[in-house]
């Protein structure tokens, strides 16, 4: 039978209306943001050169069209439904996302850091797309920096990177995507719950057996208590950065010399470095437990599916020894890293028991928790960046450097580190009123990184007096 008027042809699938859920981990993030530091993070690019708002505002605001995270919100839905989803904002104006910020004076790179680590902290609003991108004139050597914040229910780092590439130069390309898109119907939303149900049901058996594996890499229900010294004490809001850098060609090839990677030297140094300043105040100890995310993103997906954002990471516990020789600890925790992480590539136990963590801890359970926990002392994430010089705006980003807050929980330092363009930067950040040795970390952690690029094989003895550089006065 021919065609008649009244037939009207299948919808596209352009058209159709597309759901696109939070996963579990991220509601997590957002469940565990209740306290008075955000779950957020950025990222420092200091440029050389001038840029003005206007021209930021037009770039970004270009750019973003092929990022559509950059563009939605998180909202809501019906009772039965399913979780909250991702919308395209109707109201959204890019002025509210890019604004400027005069740097702090002096305008040297510690003002820098100070004046972004306020942005970082500044909670996003929810009515709005989680980002903004700030330009901050006025510092020393005719610079300036753009600093992009995120907040987690977004993008882990390795989605961060993602969201970089897709704003500085050349930009990710035009795209024809329609804004706004349509929301899905009442009628959409419960059909796609109830098939996300019955998937889910099918693969409990294998959801557990996944939260037994990462269970086990993050330390178990019952894990070892880590030594007791004052790197836990309960923190507050009131944070400090400071930044030290390394060569990234010669740490790497001063790890893989003893079959370890460029995380694994990190991992050594700051451990090190930890050791030092518990030295300077009375106290020893041999092993710190370093909290290490491990992302379980795929690599080889679809080259023209976007950036994949959300959160897909969860966390090994490492037991970094601080005595011995450089070789002797770079193999040894290169041995644990390669044991836990592939136990450390599924999903993490926020997601899998997202049912039972995220009212628990928009109660405050988790608070409760990190305010006790004796499983680490520190964290450090580390994220690999592009090899070569990024430009934006046409001018060339002469560093990156990675900023993360959240609630600190009674871990008194944390370092985010990132390498980028053949320099490995790790950015320590402290609890001021309970780590007021931040000075005396930076000194320490230059002198580890020193010592492992220089491939030493001089034994650390189990005591020692502080060296001269813990003699320093704290810096202000």
């Amino acid at each position: 039978m021919g065609a008649t008027s009244r037939q009207r042809p299948a919808p596209s699938p352009a058209s159709r209306p597309l759901i696109e859920r939070a996963s579990a981990t991220d509601r997590a993030f957002l469940a565990m943001d209740i306290g008075d530091v955000p779950e957020q993070f950025g990222v420092v690019l200091e440029l050389s050169g001038h840029l003005t708002l206007a021209r930021v505002r037009d770039l970004v605001g270009e750019r973003i069209q092929a990022v559509p995270r950059l563009r939605q919100r998180l909202v809501g839905v019906p009772i039965g439904c399913g979780g909250p989803i991702w919308v395209d904002d109707a109201a959204f104006d890019i002025r509210r996302h890019v604004r400027e910020v005069e740097c702090r004076p002096p305008g040297d790179e510690q003002a820098l850091l100070d004046t972004a680590l306020a942005l970082v902290m500044s909670p996003l609003s929810r009515s709005a797309p989680l980002w903004s991108a700030v330009l901050v004139p006025g510092l020393e050597g005719d610079r300036v920096a753009l600093v992009v914040v995120l907040h987690h229910v977004l993008a882990d780092g390795i989605g961060g990177l993602a969201v970089l590439a897709g704003l500085v130069d050349p930009g990710p390309g035009s795209t024809d995507r329609a804004f706004p898109r349509p929301r899905p119907t009442g009628r959409n939303l419960l059909a796609d719950a109830l098939v996300a149900k019955a998937r889910a049901l099918g693969g409990v058996g294998r959801s557990w057996r996944l939260l037994r594996t990462s269970m086990g890499a993050g330390g178990g229900l019952r894990p070892p208590r880590i030594a007791d010294t004052s790197l836990t004490q309960r923190t507050g809001p009131d944070r400090r950065v400071a930044v030290v850098r390394a060569d990234y060609a010669r740490l790497r090839a001063a790890a893989h010399r003893h079959g370890a990677t460029t995380n694994d030297a990190v991992l050594v140094a700051v451990a090190g470095a930890l050791r030092r300043v518990l030295e300077g105040r009375g106290e020893r100890i041999e092993s710190v437990v370093v909290t290490v995310p491990v992302s379980g993103r795929r690599t080889d997906g679809d080259p023209d599916a976007g950036p994949a954002l959300g959160n897909l990471v969860s966390p090994l516990l490492v037991p970094v020894p601080t005595t011995g020789s450089t070789d002797q600890r770079l193999a040894e925790v290169a041995a644990l890293v390669r044991a836990g992480k592939a136990d450390a590539t599924g999903p993490p136990p926020i997601a899998v028991l997202g049912w039972l963590f995220r009212p628990l801890a928009a109660l405050g359970g988790y608070r409760w928790y990190m305010n006790r926990q004796r499983r680490f002392h520190t964290l450090v994430s580390h994220l690999r960046g592009p090899a070569e010089p990024l430009t934006f705006g046409g001018l060339r980003v002469e560093s990156a450097v990675p900023i993360g807050v959240a609630e600190g929980g009674n871990a008194t330092v944390y370092f985010e580190v990132l390498s980028y363009a053949g320099v490995v930067t790790v950015a320590a950040m402290v609890d001021r009123d309970h780590f007021p040795d931040l000075g005396a970390l930076v000194d320490a952690l230059r002198t580890e990184l020193d010592l492992v690029t220089a491939d030493t094989h001089v034994a650390i003895p189990e005591q020692r007096r502080p060296g001269p550089a813990l003699d320093r006065p704290v810096r202000p």
